[in-house]
């Protein structure tokens, strides 16, 4: 009798255990719907991408997908996506992920991006060019028509680092943003505008960063209300490989590396902007 009633408590632990292994995807899907808005509220309009979390048995053959209703995993092939590289990341079980789903063959995947793996920093190295002569002020058209000795080069061509971070729940923020200083009109060189990132998304396997542009009114002060339009950049990702990104849009590419600490690249930018104000306040 007690060997038997053993057996029955050693079962029940069993079909316990593995109730929990079960749940345990579902509640980090609940998880993240507790952050924010529920995950089909944060769709952009017209996005087919089948989200949910990457389940054991993904390989590279097929992929296993818990959708992020909660309901029960469904199998996908990918042979094909892996040989068109349409693989975007390594996929890892209990990883956030989504994919496109064949049109015509609802077993196969056609692309599929690890967005656990696409979240992060990622930054990129930018240098300042020449000021337009015309819309100098008349010290910088002063070092412009001097002969340009190197020491003058290696003072105003300073590399910067300019990113951005994706996070959860769609946001996004730049990195290596640099507070406007009323003396950048005084140097001869000009660097490439930052965008303010604000979100980013998915849209049918392209990648979506939306940033927001803030213009005070004309003939208003600082005190009163900005206007602000959005901008939606849209990228094909064309690597996401571990710490290496490469997005293209109009034929143009531009690689990336991930960062890890986000506050040393925004205090390393606003220390190289501050020796570049000393060095014009010299001059």
């Amino acid at each position: 009798m007690k060997s038997t009633k053993a057996i029955i408590i050693a079962w029940g632990l069993v079909l316990l255990m593995a109730a929990c292994v079960q749940k345990a995807p579902i509640e980090q899907i609940e998880e993240t719907q507790a952050e924010g808005k529920l995950e089909h509220e944060q769709l952009l309009e017209g996005d087919s991408t089948i989200y949910g979390l990457a389940c054991e048995g993904c390989n590279d053959s097929v992929v296993v997908l818990l959708p992020g209703d909660g309901s029960d995993p469904v199998t996908y092939n990918i042979i094909d996506a892996h040989r068109h590289n349409r693989i975007k990341g390594r996929l890892k079980v209990g990883d956030w992920i989504g994919l496109l789903r064949n049109p015509v063959d609802s077993t196969v995947a056609d692309f599929v991006i690890d967005l656990d793996e696409l979240k992060g920093t990622w930054c990129y190295v930018v240098m300042p060019k020449w000021r337009d002569a015309s819309n100098m002020t008349p010290q910088a058209q002063a070092i412009m028509e001097e002969k340009i000795p190197d020491s003058v080069k290696q003072s105003f061509f300073v590399p910067r680092e300019y990113g951005f971070t994706l996070k959860r729940q769609w946001i996004a923020q730049s990195v290596g943003y640099v507070r406007r200083s009323s003396l950048e009109d005084q140097s001869p060189v000009v660097y490439p505008r930052l965008l303010y990132f604000t979100e980013w998304h998915i849209l049918n396997g392209r990648l979506v960063i939306i940033s927001r542009e803030r213009r005070i009114k004309e003939g208003s002060n600082e005190t009163e209300k900005t206007t602000s339009t959005l901008r939606y950049d849209t990228c094909d990702i064309d690597l996401l490989v571990g710490d290496s990104l490469v997005l293209s849009s109009d034929g143009e590419s531009r690689g990336y590396y991930r960062r890890r600490n986000v506050a040393d690249i925004n205090k390393e930018a606003r220390q190289k902007a501050a020796e570049q104000e000393q060095r014009a306040l010299k001059r």
